[in-house]
């Protein structure tokens, strides 16, 4: 299928987890004609990805550690004046294993997944004001649409980041700021890689960030894909006895 055209040019981006997976498939589409500024954990790794895109803006932000907050609120102001969309995207996922329970997933979970997008928008909320047609964009799951099993932490605070932007939708709007969430299924990224559990409907990040970038053109306030993932998860509500036992049966395997 050829990539359509997306309308989104001319504008100062900022993207967090922007340097592999879906983050560097949204990169290589919107640096073509936008000011894009990325953020990742590692130097050396936004390092790199200056090298692939030359024109690209970088800022090193891990964005649990609230510590840094005021660090890239000062580099962004340095680069620009506005900050046009932020695409909330950075994250991780660890499952729990109930036999041997690392109860500090639950923490670590919280600490990217949620409390990183509050920590971004807190960085960058100045510098969104100032644009003459702000949007925010922030990467949920639909993981959070039923209960899968050892996604306790990752579920739960990508259910906080959903609610979070939807209630940030409603104070946001009196700046004008528009909201979208983005619920993708399964994506082939390298945190997806590690999973040993099929995955229905698996796309490439490229085809995930082509979806979500048409999304964020026409400024959806949420957004979930792909439909037939969005079906299924929907059919286990209807039915959370046999989703429930669907769910018990893969731990027996």
């Amino acid at each position: 299928m050829t990539p359509q055209s997306i309308a989104i040019k001319n504008e100062t981006i900022w993207i967090t987890g922007g340097s592999s997976g879906i983050g560097y498939a949204l990169t290589e589409r919107l640096t073509q004609e936008n000011k894009v500024i990325v953020s990742a954990r590692s130097a050396d790794t936004l390092a790199a990805l200056k090298d692939t895109f030359p024109n690209i803006h970088t800022i090193a932000f891990d964005v649990s550690d609230k510590t840094q907050i005021n660090r890239v609120a000062d580099e962004l102001s340095q680069i620009t004046d506005y900050l046009d969309r932020v695409i909330l995207n950075a994250g991780s996922c660890e499952y729990l294993h109930i036999n041997e329970p690392d109860w500090l997933i639950m923490d670590r979970m919280m600490q990217v997944n949620f409390l990183g997008m509050v920590h971004s928008l807190q960085a960058s909320l100045p510098l969104l004001k100032k644009a003459k047609s702000p949007h925010l964009i922030g990467v949920s799951s639909l993981a959070i649409a039923a209960p899968f099993t050892q996604a306790e932490g990752y579920g739960a605070s990508k259910a906080a980041a959903q609610y979070w932007l939807d209630s940030m939708r409603i104070d946001l709007s009196q700046f004008n700021i528009a909201v979208t969430s983005l619920l993708p299924g399964f994506v082939d990224t390298p945190l997806t890689q590690k999973n040993t559990f099929f995955m229905p409907f698996l796309m490439s990040s490229e085809q995930a960030a082509q979806r979500m970038l048409l999304a964020i053109a026409k400024r959806h306030i949420r957004y979930a894909f792909p439909k037939r993932l969005v079906a299924m998860l929907w059919v286990a509500n209807i039915f959370p006895k046999a989703w429930l036992k669907l769910q018990s049966n893969s731990l027996k395997k």
